[in-house]
């Protein structure tokens, strides 16, 4: 087991997207714009692949690279989402990009380069490996939100992201150096045991800046200014894949800190996340329901989800992170799914965004209505669907972990939210028409009817996902 090639086995898939990643950089440099399409269908394969190898990786734990790099079940499932994420991302991408004239052989690749990024940030076990991580993803996706250099909107929103994003890492750089100031090494583990019983002012401020900037990552409130006008402003598919991978891998960032490099102040954390979660929900909840434009309205449903997720993080046990997990997977499910039904919102070859251009859709298309509704529906929360059950098991930790306010106001939050998602579908079932939608591209309805068929048959067969999110959160305690 000493061989070289045994010793890069556990990072083989962050090699094969790196190596493809490079070929496709030389790729598009010796055909130019002529190889874009061929670079995407070659990104999506990579990414495919390294799925495959994640997912026939052995159940084993192990540290490499002088244990700044960790092998475990946690970081094997967040992978895994964070390629279904990009995976999906960029096939809906796949027409849009040619029909809006921004089809480029660097956007494939950025996205590779991000999701090698989120790949490192699950499986970082240091300071230094965790931020090596969130830059390489983040620096990609500052471009990709600015992708289509000739809009506005888009070049507002790269440069809105970029500020405040380079804001937040520095928040969180500084925050590392506070903690390894002050326990003397940078290792989570190395952290846990050097802090443990001794928890000092200066430990508490780090641990408040690493968190805001972590806060960031997955936009909750109040670090999450830039949420709304960036999913709005970029490309819809590139609105998809920021509501989805990078928000796996930013989880995971949070969830594996918290849980490995301070265990032993779970009161002090706690407290913290509580405060993050209960302002997301209620943001998300009662900020969403003035919104006309669908983009901006899931950017506010993003601030609320991710509150939930924090609900289940908030309990600092075991049952509370394989709560996180499946909230997680549930999410990005049906994220994707949504995002697929608002890329098909196209008229006379002109995409609309506002909500009031779903109006009568059940006349037109059946198919899209009917899945879409789903989605609210799930999104809500409504049972039995799988939107429900991810909220059952966050709450459910939050009650087991005696947190029984932030328990209510969870509950609360999610009657207040269902109002917006409601009102979408009784617009598109009960409103006049405003006229047919253009025949979507097949991989988009594909996307959309995969994710609502999970959505409705989650209740009937929750084993693989409740198993594998059993598994990732015992590898951590």
């Amino acid at each position: 087991m000493n061989a070289p090639i045994f010793a890069l086995a556990p990072v083989l898939p962050e090699i094969i997207v790196s190596l493809g990643a490079l070929g496709l950089i030389l790729l598009g440099a010796l055909r130019g714009e002529t190889a874009a399409w061929l670079v995407a269908e070659l990104a999506v394969a990579i990414l495919g692949v390294a799925i495959i190898v994640v997912l026939r990786h052995p159940d084993t734990t192990g540290a490499d690279f002088s244990g700044s790099f960790i092998d475990d079940a946690f970081g094997r499932y967040m992978k895994v989402l964070s390629l279904i994420g990009a995976l999906v991302a960029l096939l809906l991408s796949l027409d849009f990009t040619a029909r809006e004239k921004f089809a480029s052989f660097e956007y494939p690749i950025l996205i590779l380069l991000s999701t090698i990024g989120m790949m490192l940030m699950a499986s970082a076990n240091d300071l230094i490996a965790l931020y090596m991580g969130l830059e390489l993803s983040s620096l990609a996706l500052y471009v990709i939100a600015a992708i289509k250099r000739d809009d506005v909107k888009s070049s507002e929103a790269g440069l809105k992201y970029f500020v405040l994003g380079a804001l937040s890492s520095g928040m969180l750089l500084y925050g590392a150096s506070l903690i390894y100031g002050f326990s003397g090494t940078v290792s989570f583990n190395g952290i846990a045991h050097a802090i443990h019983g001794q928890v000092s002012i200066g430990v508490i401020f780090g641990l408040v800046f690493m968190m805001a900037g972590m806060a960031f990552k997955i936009s909750a409130v109040p670090f999450h200014m830039w949420t709304p006008d960036v999913y709005e402003g970029a490309p819809t598919p590139v609105t998809a894949f920021f509501a989805s991978a990078p928000k796996m891998a930013a989880v995971a960032m949070m969830v594996r800190i918290l849980s490995t490099a301070f265990p032993g102040i779970v009161t002090q954390w706690q407290q913290i996340v509580g405060f993050l979660a209960i302002l997301s929900m209620l943001l998300g909840a009662f900020a969403a329901i003035g919104q006309t434009n669908i983009k901006r309205l899931m950017a506010y449903s993003s601030i609320g989800h991710m509150g939930f997720a924090l609900v289940g993080l908030a309990a600092g046990t075991q049952i509370g992170v394989q709560g996180v997990l499946i909230y997680m997977t549930i999410y990005l499910l049906m994220t994707l799914g949504t995002f697929a039904a608002i890329i098909s919102m196209r008229r006379n070859g002109q995409m609309v965004e506002t909500i009031a251009d779903l109006a009568g859709l059940s006349k037109t298309n059946g198919k899209m209505a009917f899945f879409l509704a789903m989605m609210m529906f799930s999104l809500a929360g409504i049972p039995p669907l799988a939107g429900f059950f991810g909220k059952f098991y966050v709450i459910g930790a939050a009650m087991e972990a005696h947190l029984y306010t932030l328990s209510t106001i969870a509950v609360l939050a999610s009657v207040v939210s269902a109002f917006y998602y409601l009102r979408i579908v009784k617009i598109m079932y009960l409103d006049d028409s405003v006229g047919a939608f253009d025949k979507p591209y097949w991989v988009v309805d594909w996307a959309l009817v995969l994710s609502g068929i999970f959505v409705l048959a989650f209740w009937v067969y929750p084993s693989p996902i409740i198993i594998g999110a059993m598994a990732a959160a015992k590898s951590l305690f």
